[in-house]
């Protein structure tokens, strides 16, 4: 099988399995969204610490070093306020809507990386921004009237935090840090920082929910290892598209397992923003192919 053909196959498999985590999070319950983030997040650090000491042992050295630090403790931070925001989000909105207004995270990290890593924003890349932003107000629907404002905004929020966490992600990546290690320090630090409203505010929890909590954690580890090999496969510019199929498969999970159906304006919204996310796709690998062509002549 060709290269990019398994990369989209994983990341296929990564949209599939996000969307299963979004499910087993609302499956779980009535339970605080800080208390399933940190189940999500403690499963997640365990098999990224498996790895981690499978990479050691192997003779690969790992160390923070100070230039790494604070981007390390900006990712996590970030991506703690992503990920509780998303879940309060798949807790009170439509599952698809709520999946849609994370997959804003791209769009976000462009305007991230021209504040922080002072990355120009092209004119194709500036406009991708503003029709996103215009779709996801199909979805939120910023009116009075409509009851699930609030949580819409935290949801666009989670995609704030989701984009800024990617932006760091890059910082680290041009510093050469290891990926399994920055996966590994997040969950730590996400699971620490709501350790302490986790013990203050527990909520019991009977096997049902224990066991959705366990299956979003696997859920979302898995997601994340077949987005990593996906990335390992092919290019982002290539294959990042497909990663909208997340959206899809909610819609469907949302409409199998809740009876959720998504409004017309959510669904507009839904179009402007993939639309965009393909035109952008589109648009850069005909200017890779032609940057190519250039160099060959």
């Amino acid at each position: 099988m060709h290269a990019r053909s398994k990369g989209i196959l994983c990341i296929l498999a990564s949209a599939f399995c996000f969307a299963v985590m979004s499910a087993c999070v609302r499956l779980a319950g009535d339970l605080p969204s800080i208390q399933k983030s940190f189940f999500r997040n403690l499963v997640a650090a365990f098999f990224a610490l498996c790895l981690l000491l499978r990479e050691i042992k192997g003779g690969e050295k790992i160390r923070i070093t100070r230039e790494q630090l604070p981007a390390l403790l900006l990712r996590s931070a970030f991506g703690t306020v992503g990920i509780l925001c998303n879940f309060y989000a798949v807790d009170h909105l439509v599952l698809s809507d709520a999946s849609m207004l994370n997959k804003m995270s791209p769009f976000f990290a462009i305007i991230c990386s021209y504040f922080i890593l002072k990355e120009k924003i092209t004119p194709v890349q500036g406009l991708s921004v503003v029709a996103a932003f215009i779709g996801s107000l199909f979805i939120i629907k910023p009116t009075l009237s409509n009851m699930d404002l609030f949580p819409s905004l935290i949801g666009l929020l989670g995609g704030i935090g989701a984009g800024a966490a990617y932006t760091m992600v890059r910082v680290l990546g041009k510093k050469g840090t290891n990926k399994t290690l920055i996966v590994l320090f997040f969950s730590t630090f996400s699971c620490l920082v709501v350790l302490p409203f986790l013990i203050y505010d527990f909520h019991p929890m009977n096997g049902r929910q224990l066991l959705f909590l366990l299956g979003a954690g696997l859920a979302a580890a898995g997601g994340q290892f077949a987005v990593t090999n996906a990335y390992c496969f092919a290019p982002a510019r290539e294959i990042s598209v497909y990663d909208y199929s997340q959206v899809i498969f909610s819609a469907l999970l949302g409409f199998l397992l809740f009876d959720q159906i998504p409004d017309l304006l959510s669904v507009v919204g839904y179009l402007l923003i993939c639309g965009t996310a393909v035109a952008v796709f589109i648009y850069n690998r005909k200017r890779d192919r032609d940057a190519a062509t250039v160099k060959t002549q």
